[in-house]
């Protein structure tokens, strides 16, 4: 069991974006422990996200404190699903997406 974690690919294009959208972001991927990658702060509420790649799935320890977080706990896969997740852009009321 692996106790540091690692950076996920996508995840500077995600903590880029969110900066841009005024968002305060702290890298914790390499905290480990199933802790998430990163720590946001947006019009005066806090989330901690899980980025993954497209295909990604949580570990066993990502799981455990997934299921076990009381506060606004999401995985991400883009920048679009994290602007959506800080309520900075709205989804497509079709959920399909946007760029198609």
């Amino acid at each position: 069991m692996r106790k540091y974690g690692r950076v996920d690919n996508g995840q500077q294009n995600i903590v880029d974006g969110l900066r841009e959208i005024g968002a305060s972001v702290v890298s914790t991927a390499s905290q480990g422990n199933g802790f998430p990658d990163i720590v946001v702060g947006y019009r005066g509420i806090n989330y901690l996200f899980e980025v993954k790649s497209s295909k990604g799935k949580l570990t066993p320890l990502e799981r455990e404190f997934s299921d076990a977080w009381q506060g606004k706990y999401k995985v991400i896969r883009t920048v679009e699903e994290a602007f959506v997740a800080v309520g900075a852009w709205r989804a497509p009321p079709c959920g399909c997406d946007a760029a198609a």
